[in-house]
């Protein structure tokens, strides 16, 4: 197998020079120039050669070489088409890996995972666009699809709130859903430096540990996003308010008021002061109260 060439500033910009590349800035396109941090990337999702690899957003295969080095396969999904001439240059002679033209959101992750892994569980290793973090993430987490760690390079930002408590300016939906799913553990934090172009915020990247079971038990765990989500998309308001005005949601204002009651809580707390056990609280209650 050939040994990875791509991670240098020189080798990148002539395959970008020689393929005429334009940055398609709605895919969030920055190319990552730095060997030590590809190495770190590998090193931090604990690839080895047992293992099953899904990337997302192989741009022109820089980490797909890493990857393929480390793995016993790969298959990288890449939504742009243009990178797909590229792709089949850079990785020629990588064997082990499958390139797939699509849109991973839209993409049946399941049946790749039963076709080409005999359904035993994946690592996912992806340097997202900022924009689709959060999607992309929860559509990993929520269709329950055999996988083992996620391990992502993300805005440094989207990370912190990812690490958040209750209270804090970051804390959110996404600080709850990843804190449901699975374990964060910082791999390293890269400076804009490292990329080609260089993107204006800093990155982090996390590998995401997928929990065996979750560290809350819930009855519905659909309503239990519900109510998170229903919670931070109105940040100012109350959480009963913020719960009486979800589309989403189809409870009465004293059923709101009844469960928040029941938990403890002052009629005017915020959803930004509650823990997940705390949601996974109201949660239940709200499902008692719809029963009754």
């Amino acid at each position: 197998m050939p040994h990875p060439d791509l991670g240098t500033p020189q080798n990148t910009i002539a395959v970008l020079q020689k393929h005429k590349v334009v940055f398609q800035k709605k895919y969030g396109q920055n190319f990552l120039v730095d060997r030590h941090v590809l190495e770190k990337i590998v090193a931090g999702a604990q690839i080895t050669k047992d293992d099953f690899v899904l990337e997302i957003g192989p741009g022109i295969g820089t980490l797909t070489q890493y990857l393929a080095n480390a793995a016993r396969e790969v298959v990288a999904v890449e939504i742009d088409k243009h990178f797909i001439p590229i792709l089949e240059e850079t990785l020629e002679g990588y064997d082990n890996v499958t390139v797939i033209n699509q849109d991973v959101l839209k993409f049946d992750i399941e049946k790749l995972i039963n076709e080409m892994n005999q359904g035993k569980s994946i690592i996912v290793v992806a340097n997202l666009p900022y924009y689709i973090t959060t999607p992309i993430l929860m559509g990993l987490f929520e269709k329950k699809i055999a996988l083992k760690s996620a391990t992502v390079m993300i805005q440094k930002e989207v990370a912190d709130r990812i690490k958040q408590g209750p209270g804090s300016k970051a804390y959110g939906a996404l600080s709850l859903a990843i804190q449901y799913y699975a374990m964060p553990y910082l791999v390293t934090e890269v400076s804009p430096n490292c990329f080609i172009p260089r993107p204006k915020v800093s990155s982090t990247i996390l590998r995401l540990e997928r929990h065996e079971i979750p560290p809350v038990t819930v009855t519905d765990e659909k309503l239990l996003f519900q109510l998170i989500r229903a919670s931070f998309n109105q940040r100012r308001k109350t959480l009963a308010n913020g719960l009486k005005n979800s589309a989403e949601l189809d409870f009465t204002k004293e059923e709101i008021e009844e469960a928040i009651e029941r938990l403890g809580k002052e009629a005017s707390v915020r959803g930004e002061k509650l823990t997940l056990p705390e949601f996974a609280k109201l949660s239940d209650l709200l499902s008692e109260l719809e029963k009754e």
